[in-house]
């Protein structure tokens, strides 16, 4: 029997994942994929650079008056022109360098949060207007965060470093589950698993680890700090994955900040003497209606809901 080669194997996988984003997935065709799956351990890796490469095809051509990081790739793709291609034309997305993924950009409008799998393994779930760029190259993994915040789960590969970079600062990881989040003038790192090594561009001499359950911030003038912060409140903060936020003895006026990352009605607290007052709670990120109802309730303040543009909680001098 002729050995596969690893275009062939990438153009059976690229078959695979545009039948299954049909409507016509059989019970079948699972079956006959799953065999396929268990024939040659290269086959797996091969379905799930297919299935990025597939939702990478997505990514929308930005408008001429708009420059972002999406502009970097020189081929633009959608599903439809390579459904018109046949497996082929996705194989070869994949083979040649991997243009789709390799410098690609991803970005999220405000409320949107974006789950995309790398062809590497591993695994990037985009917050709220957000922006990154991936290099995905043979001798690291490179990760650039334009803007925003992600949660990023590393498959293991101790021969190419994943490396985040979000302003000066820098996170290294290869085998762990972090979040990285840019500030104006500071980024944040909270690992959920294993241990990253933060450091300031320029300032490589001065390195932190952070074990699972830290959080440390790295400033733009390369100041750095370690936070300890017990597992739960990370799990807490980092409820946006599940498009939840959890509020656990939150300030008003910061929750109201938190709300108004996910929502273009945006949520102003009125009456600066409530904006200490706390509230413990989980909403959804589209839900701020529910949350001001929530503190109408709780605290007995004043709700306007009349103007579609805000929502006002408390009155001024009340």
């Amino acid at each position: 029997m002729k050995q596969q080669t690893a275009y062939d194997i990438d153009e059976v996988a690229a078959r695979y994942v545009a039948e299954m984003d049909g409507e016509q997935w059989t019970s079948a065709q699972e079956d006959g994929l799953q065999r396929w799956l268990a024939r040659d351990p290269r086959h797996p890796g091969a379905l799930l650079r297919a299935q990025a490469a597939w939702m990478a095809l997505d990514i929308p051509r930005p408008s001429a008056n708009v420059q972002t990081e999406q502009e970097k790739p020189a081929l633009w793709l959608n599903r439809r022109t390579v459904l018109a291609g046949g497996s082929t034309a996705i194989a070869a997305s994949i083979a040649g360098g991997i243009m789709l993924l390799g410098g690609t950009g991803y970005s999220t409008s405000v409320g949107e949060i974006r789950r995309v799998p790398l062809a590497d393994g591993s695994i990037v779930v985009i917050n709220t207007a957000s922006a990154i760029d991936v290099k995905l190259r043979d001798a690291a993994r490179n990760i650039s965060i334009e803007r925003g915040e992600a949660w990023f789960q590393v498959a293991k590969d101790q021969q190419r470093p994943f490396i985040v970079a979000a302003g000066r600062a820098r996170i290294r990881a290869v085998g762990t589950a972090f979040s990285v989040r840019r500030h104006s003038s500071k980024t944040e790192v909270m690992v959920t698993e294993g241990i990253v090594e933060i450091w300031a561009n320029g300032a490589e001499g001065q390195r932190i680890q952070l074990k699972a359950g830290s959080r440390g911030f790295i400033a733009d003038d390369a100041a750095m700090q370690q936070v300890p912060v017990a597992p739960s409140a990370i799990d807490r903060t980092l409820a946006w994955r599940n498009g939840k936020i959890d509020l656990s003895g939150a300030r008003l006026d910061a929750a109201a900040a938190e709300f108004n990352r996910y929502n273009q009605r945006i949520v102003v607290i009125a009456d600066p003497a409530i904006a200490v007052e706390q509230l413990d709670g989980v909403f959804r990120t589209d839900d701020p209606e529910g949350f001001a109802q929530s503190v109408h309730v709780t605290l007995g303040v004043p709700v306007d809901l009349s103007n579609s543009a805000q929502i006002r909680i408390g009155e001024p001098g009340q």
